[in-house]
């Protein structure tokens, strides 16, 4: 059997009746802290030691067992062992005169620890261990590094930090975790934070740079032994176990009742943090770290991600060295941090430029910023470019897939990436390896170490910091191959994914004769319209930078054909500018590769952007040019196109009665081709011809009847849109409350589902505003009004100027 350290259970044993009689005083208290550290071991002993407290006090009987109890955890716990051999030492009561030992016996295997003296032999394999003594007097440990003196804002991320260390439950370890891109201002944030609440934690603050990110292998990451045997010293041991699970033990033992904070900064990965966690609910533990640590969740950590400031306290940070120059160039100053992407380490060193540069101007720096070498590169402390050498060190620790992956996503004229997009640049060409898993390591490490973030079940998108930095690294290391294969593979989801979305939202716009290869990659799965245009919407940009490069590199196919499959983007959404840029590329396009039906498209699709834009004299020269090439062609079906576009051009410009003969024209040529789809929208249009001339039955009739077929047809989206205006001319016609009942039933399908229309919700807004205005219900008005206008400041600036006149009238 081993020896006890500290003489074995008798030792303690009269140790506990000599000091223990006193219950106030400090070797009693101390005693108590020691049990309760064991007690995480046994619950038995604090049951022994709540009965003595239960009855005022304990009798001999109840100090052996106690002994007894303790002797055997400090057998296999080092920490109980060191706890109750410094008790002993400072508490123990003197040994009587001419006492002798009662034994010279040492078994194999104990552990001698202080100096020992054995007189005769020694069996086994025998340890001694000098008895570490504390450090006398040493001040409370106050680690955490200098703060600056300017801090900018953070408040809410305060409070939430504020509300995970008091919701925490009382019998739990405290631990929080606050991650961020490099640069976010993790450790700032975590510092001002806690000597906010320095007297929450009375026994000091512990700080220790895990290395997470460091440049050599030398410098870290930082072995959690080394940074134990630093804490143990800081407490006051001068020397500590060997073991990085010795050390553990003694940390968790020695801090058991101590309310500390202790700052774990820069962390790599959860299993370097775990042996540093304080055991106790009493003190707290917050790790930062450029990676996600989600393993720390399982031991019942809060994670924060931090993002960058408000663009208002970004600007107030580059004032402290811009000064006045910021007040009087606003414009440049939102510049300038928008380029920086709102990080306070980026936006510091804008302001420190400024601060040494105090004749140079916002807007050069702005210029500076966006044309030259970029923030990433631009930005330097003493000739290092801080945040490229950040992302470098976030980037060689990932691994080979997200590395490739990474690159190739900066390779992307995209904003968005969707996870089936992710799947088919994971791939690696040739199919040997299971691509879906091979996606599902690469994303999910890219997004642990914060250089992706998820914005979506599937969505994800780069820091703006971090998208030229990957783009750098793909034009740096992927060849020139990699690089066209990359962007074709990027191209054609786009063509088979908005293939998908038009299919489900417009499937009379489909071009027969123009299907996509299969099998070359696998499109965004999408489920119902509502998905469907709500794909459209978050991925429009990447739509748009595919046509831009399509027509860059002589991809003329696919510039005008996605031009073409994005329709339902361009008709329900109403993003003017795009829609008029994509069809001239795509014109264009069209037009080099000799297709005379992708011209026809481009023109008639174009031209509708350019209506829809108020640019009526060129929208007009464009359908002309679509009826000549429909002629020339004998394509009845676009000429009535062509036609149909021409009369709402006139509608618009108020040329009634060439409105009417041209859409009266567009019809016959329809209903002479069996087109009903195309009948019941020229209808539709003689509708509002007749609404615009004041001749309410004539639009009555015209819409009833085309509303009709739509429906039955399955246009739910053109129905709607016909029922809209059918209620608004039942309200002007006198039948307020079949109007209005209409009005609000197709609000509610373009708000939702498989009519969803912002532009379209706008208008129904507009139309019960003027219905409640004209039965005198002021406020109604002003409320449908006031939400109309917010929508067309979107969409439609003239709009939303013509209801901001409306508004300012008494």
């Amino acid at each position: 059997m081993n020896a006890s350290p500290f003489g074995g259970p008798e030792a303690l044993y009269s140790a506990f009746v000599a000091c223990g009689a006193d219950q106030n005083s400090p070797a009693r208290d101390e005693l108590a802290r020691v049990v309760e550290a064991a007690a995480h071991s046994d619950e038995a002993v604090a049951r022994l030691w709540s009965a003595g407290d239960a009855r005022g006090e304990r009798t001999p009987a109840a100090w052996r067992r106690l002994a007894h109890e303790l002797d055997r955890i400090a057998s296999h716990d080092v920490g109980i062992d060191y706890a109750l051999t410094e008790w002993l030492r400072r508490h123990a009561p003197p040994s009587p005169p001419g006492s002798t030992a009662v034994s010279n016996v040492i078994g194999g295997g104990s552990v001698l620890h202080g100096p020992s003296v054995q007189a005769r032999d020694i069996h086994g394999g025998i340890h001694f261990h000098t008895r570490p003594e504390p450090w006398p007097h040493l001040p409370v440990p106050r680690q955490l590094p200098p703060v600056t003196a300017r801090f900018i804002d953070r408040e809410t991320d305060r409070q939430i930090l504020e509300e995970v260390r008091t919701r925490s439950p009382a019998h739990a370890a405290r631990i929080l975790v606050v991650t961020g891109l490099a640069g976010i201002g993790k450790t700032a944030l975590v510092c001002h934070w806690l000597l906010e609440h320095a007297s929450s934690f009375p026994d000091g603050q512990l700080y220790a740079d895990l290395g997470g990110h460091a440049a050599d292998e030398e410098t870290g990451p930082v072995s959690p032994g080394t940074v134990l045997e630093a804490f143990l010293i800081a407490l006051g041991m001068s020397s500590v176990p060997a073991g990085t699970a010795q050390r553990s033990a003694l940390w968790r033992s020695v801090t058991a009742e101590l309310r500390l904070a202790v700052v774990l900064d820069n962390a790599f990965t959860a299993a370097q943090v775990r042996p540093l966690l304080l055991a106790t609910p009493a003190g707290l533990t917050v790790v930062t770290s450029r990676n996600a640590l989600t393993g720390l969740r399982a031991d019942g950590a809060s994670v924060h991600r931090l993002d960058g400031l408000s663009t208002e306290s970004a600007v107030e940070l580059l004032a402290v060295g811009g000064g006045t120059r910021v007040a009087r160039e606003p414009a440049a100053a939102q510049e300038v941090v928008r380029l920086c992407g709102r990080l306070p380490l980026a936006v510091g060193l804008a302001s420190a430029q400024l601060a040494v540069r105090p004749h140079r101007s916002l807007s050069a720096l702005a210029d500076s910023l966006s044309h030259g070498r970029g923030v990433v590169d631009g930005l330097r402390v003493d000739g290092e470019a801080v945040m490229r050498t950040a992302l470098d060190m976030s980037y060689e620790i990932l691994p080979d897939e997200s590395r490739a992956l990474y690159r190739r996503m900066g390779l992307l004229p995209a904003d968005r990436h969707d996870l089936s997009l992710l799947t088919a640049l994971a791939a690696d060409g040739d199919g040997a390896r299971d691509t879906r898993h091979a996606s599902d390591i690469a994303v999910h490490a890219l997004v642990e170490a914060n250089l992706l973030e998820e914005t979506g079940p599937t969505t994800y998108r780069f820091h703006d910091l971090v998208r030229p930095h990957a783009r750098r690294l793909g034009e740096e290391l992927e060849d020139a191959g990699r690089q066209e294969r990359t962007l074709r593979c990027f191209v054609d989801w786009c063509l088979v994914s908005a293939a998908a979305a038009e299919h489900i939202l417009t499937p009379s716009h489909r071009l027969p004769g123009h299907d996509l290869p299969a099998g070359t990659v696998a499109p965004a799965p999408l489920d119902g319209a509502e998905e469907a245009l709500a794909w459209l919407d978050t991925y429009r940009n990447g739509l748009m930078g595919a046509v831009r490069h399509s027509a860059k590199v002589g991809w003329d196919f696919s510039c005008w054909r996605l031009t073409d499959l994005i329709w339902p983007l361009f008709l329900r959404l109403r993003p003017s500018e795009m829609g008029i840029e994509a069809h001239r590329l795509g014109l264009d396009a069209a037009r080099r590769s000799g297709s005379r039906q992708g011209e026809g498209r481009m023109l008639t699709s174009g031209a509708i952007g350019l209506r829809n834009a108020g640019r009526y004299p060129e929208a007009a020269d464009w359908y002309r040019q679509a009826l000549e090439l429909a002629i020339a062609d004998h394509d009845v079906r676009q000429q009535a196109q062509a036609l149909s576009g021409l009369g709402h051009v006139g509608l618009l410009d108020h040329q009634l009665d060439d409105a009417r003969d041209h859409f009266e024209h567009a019809l016959r040529l329809r209903e002479s081709i069996g087109y009903r789809r195309g009948a019941a929208l020229s209808r539709r249009r003689l509708g509002e011809t007749a609404l615009a001339a004041a001749d309410l039955a004539t639009a009555t009739e015209h819409l009833r009847r085309a509303g009709a077929e739509l429906a039955a047809l399955g246009e739910t989206y053109e129905a709607t849109r016909v029922l809209a205006l059918l209620g608004h001319v039942l309200d002007r016609a006198g039948d307020s409350a079949g109007g209005v009942e209409l009005l609000r039933e197709c609000l509610t399908r373009f708000r939702a589902g498989d009519a969803r229309s912002e532009h379209w919700e706008a208008r129904c807004l507009e139309w019960l505003g003027e219905a409640a205005e004209s039965r005198g219900d002021h406020a109604e008005s002003i409320r449908h009004y006031e939400a109309a206008r917010e929508l067309f400041r979107r969409l439609s600036p003239e709009d939303a100027q013509r209801l901001d006149d409306r508004l300012r009238q008494p």
